[in-house]
């Protein structure tokens, strides 16, 4: 059947006035610290000393009216006294900030400010109006502002940070944006100890000019694949915009890159009492995952997943030049071989692969005898490839090759070498760093022993490779990274869909509120969703006559109340009229009733669907196993309206119960198609229906060629 699509633009994409990243922040020849000191444990004399150890190449200078010399720099005692200057970091009391910004900028030409201080809005009303006014100024004279309340901004040209580590910063490193400045510091400690390099740290603090969503928007529109960092990390607070996170970072993965983030503080429920399943499990959590699904944004839960994810990248992207493929369109990585010489490491390495849904496939045949031949008796070669204690280098080096080019149903190489071994670990890893630079395949070192093996992996770092330490933590992230789809395309699926129906179903509904079954059934009919045949009416005798012509048996549900099953409401398989007038009579005495619905009793497996308008995000979608198992299990994902097929075909995969959709032990799974189908139709629908606050299909009953609603709830807010 013929698609018709339009496009859209993906949100309203409005940024809340033109970004200033400009030179004078990226590359300033002239940068001030106001409140620089010789204490280096302090704020002020922590960002001179980083400045300096740094080697920035500009004119440094010092503002402090109590010191002539700071860190061996003539210090000025006021601001009037400064030539002009390109940047300034602030690192004084909150209160006298928009006071040096406007001296600053309107005397000094400064137009880029780093403000360190905190007390602003994070803190008091009164801070925040400070914070506006260094925002006013920042405007009118064209600055760009990091901060307040932030650590710095760390770049190759200039290290305006005050805290440490200071990573190793290389131009293909990666580029870290943090909401938070203390987080990005413990993220930093996490990333040097496994060898991640970087080529920017921007630490956004209030982001009350920069945020997160504007750094990646410069990185975006400034890209170039032949001189720009692949791979960015990113720690969230708060999503101020997320169409304009959505754009970039779709447009940034399009182009080559690889994004993994983390989004802290979003298991909170809505305040609203929820009154509908999707109420319940559609918390601010669900918007977030669909619109890292939707943006291919690889969701990290922790540091270490997302400082490995970042390892694994840039494991990927020093290969990519060589596969001839951008990183972005490198195959997952499915079959994995496990070299080492520590058989439990291997096993926990094999459980964790299988269980994110990797392969450690068997390795046999003659190729696999010959390489058990070259390895000390008692080795095993059946994957994982087990050298033993006593496995030297040289045999090290050998498994490795006959995995790079013998083995063909192997994709990935993860080596876990420490010191059990029974060889010199320089010699090892010198294998292990050749083999690297050589081997086509990924491999992927785990060198658990930090403590008694520090400098000999300290050597290997230096280097320029990274260390996952941690062999579950590896195979975590990476089957994470595997799961995560592509950007989705925005165009919109339109064929069959009634749009001038759906809003004029829509203007003729006068009241907010759940809405009644027949106009449930109207709407979903605009999008084309199949739905049971069904009478609604206070009649009994009309009722029966509906049953009479579709055949029996029969469901009876009571209308009015919003959870049927809770007060008794639902009875099915009716198989004769006297047991129908029977029981539309008790339905009828339940508190609320207003009529009774009879539907044709449909059997299937029973699936979910359902969908929450969220405030900023837009219609939430969500699918998974129905009746019962929706709240019980809670096994749902979620996608972001309006949604492509492979966004919902991702969705349908991703549900633990995927196995049983599919059909396991004989029994036939559903059709996977006409659902991916029925999920697509009901976002576009929603896309043109903002109105619809939330909507609930459960169940809907499948086999093997047919899927059916049978129950449906619509709440619309008009106002």
């Amino acid at each position: 059947m013929q698609q018709k699509y339009t496009t859209f633009a993906i949100g309203n994409h409005q940024t809340r006035f033109t970004a200033m990243i400009n030179p004078q922040l990226l590359t300033p020849e002239s940068i001030v610290v106001i409140g620089g000191s010789n204490n280096t444990h302090k704020p002020g004399g922590a960002i001179v000393r980083n400045l300096l150890e740094g080697h920035y190449q500009g004119t440094l200078r010092i503002v402090n009216p109590k010191e002539d010399e700071v860190q061996g720099l003539k210090a000025f005692h006021d601001v009037s006294e400064l030539p002009p200057t390109d940047m300034a970091i602030l690192v004084v009391a909150a209160r006298f900030c928009p006071d040096y910004v406007e001296t600053l900028a309107r005397e000094k030409h400064v137009r880029a400010f780093v403000i360190i201080s905190a007390g602003f809005s994070e803190e008091t009303p009164e801070g925040a109006q400070l914070e506006q006014r260094i925002l006013d100024t920042c405007k009118h004279y064209g600055c760009a502002l990091i901060g307040p309340n932030c650590i710095g901004l760390l770049t190759r040209w200039h290290h305006s940070v005050f805290t440490k580590p200071i990573p190793r910063l290389t131009p293909k490193g990666v580029d870290f944006i943090s909401g938070s400045g203390a987080t990005a510091v413990f993220i930093l400690e996490s990333a040097v100890i496994k060898g991640l390099q970087f080529n920017s740290v921007w630490s956004i603090g209030n982001g009350k000019q920069i945020g997160i969503e504007d750094v990646l928007q410069y990185m975006d529109e400034h890209f170039d694949a032949e001189r720009d960092p692949l791979v960015k990390l990113l720690y969230i607070e708060n999503i101020s915009n997320p169409d304009k996170l959505l754009y970039h970072a779709s447009s940034l993965i399009k182009k080559g890159c690889r994004i993994a983030a983390i989004k802290a503080g979003s298991s909170e429920s809505g305040s609203r009492a929820a009154s509908s399943h999707t109420g319940a499990i559609a918390s601010s959590d669900a918007a977030v995952e669909a619109l890292f699904r939707k943006a291919g944004i690889v969701r990290c839960f922790s540091r270490e997943e997302l400082t490995t994810a970042g390892c694994i990248f840039m494991v990927q992207t020093a290969l990519a030049p060589s596969l001839n493929h951008k990183p972005s369109t490198i195959n997952p990585l499915l079959n994995i071989a496990i070299v080492t010489h520590a058989g439990g490491p291997g096993v926990m390495l094999t459980d964790a692969l299988s269980k994110g849904g990797l392969n450690v496939p068997k390795i046999e045949g003659p190729m696999a005898e010959e390489l058990k031949k070259r390895l000390f008796p008692g080795s095993s070669v059946a994957n994982p490839i087990d050298i033993l204690a006593t496995g030297t280098a040289e045999q090290l080096g050998t498994a490795i090759d006959f995995c790079e080019h013998q083995f063909d149903n192997i994709d990935a190489i993860a080596v876990i070498y420490g010191t059990p071994g029974l060889t010199t670990l320089y010699e090892a890893y010198e294998t292990l760093h050749q083999k690297i630079l050589t081997c086509r395949k990924p491999i992927f070192p785990i060198l658990p022993s930090l403590h008694t093996a520090g400098p000999e992996v300290a050597e290997f770092l230096q280097k320029g490779h990274v260390n996952f330490s941690d062999e579950v933590t590896l195979a975590t992230a990476l089957s994470q990274i595997m799961h995560t789809p592509q950007p989705a395309p925005p165009e919109v699926q339109l064929y069959g869909i009634d749009i001038p129906r759906l809003h004029k179903i829509i203007s003729g509904i006068e009241h907010d509120g759940y809405v009644s079954p027949q106009t449930v059934r109207a709407i979903l009919s605009c999008a084309g969703i199949p739905m049971v045949p069904e009478s609604v009416s206070a009649d009994k005798e009309e009722l029966i006559a509906f049953a009479d012509r579709c055949g029996y048996p029969v469901v009876a549900k009571v209308v009015g109340p919003v959870h049927k099953s809770d007060v008794g409401g639902v009875t099915l398989n009716i198989r004769s009229k006297e047991v129908l007038a029977a029981e539309f009579d008790r339905l009828m005495t339940i508190e609320g009733a207003t009529a009774v619905m009879v539907q044709k009793m449909l059997k299937g497996t029973e699936l979910f669907i359902g969908a929450k308008y969220e405030l900023h995000f837009g219609h939430v979608v969500l699918c998974g196993l129905g009746g019962i198992f929706v709240e019980v299990l809670r096994d749902v994902s979620s996608g972001l309206a309006p949604l492509s097929y492979a966004e919902a075909d991702s969705m349908i995969h991703s549900l633990r119960a995927y196995k049983m959709l599919k059909g396991t032990r004989g029994q036939q799974g559903i059709n996977q198609r006409k659902f991916a189908d029925i999920i697509v139709r009901l976002s576009t629908l929603l896309r043109f229906a903002t109105e619809i606050k939330e909507i609930d299909i459960n169940p809907l009953l499948a086999d093997a060629d047919d899927i059916t609603a049978v129950d449906a709830r619509i709440r619309i807010e008009k106002s």
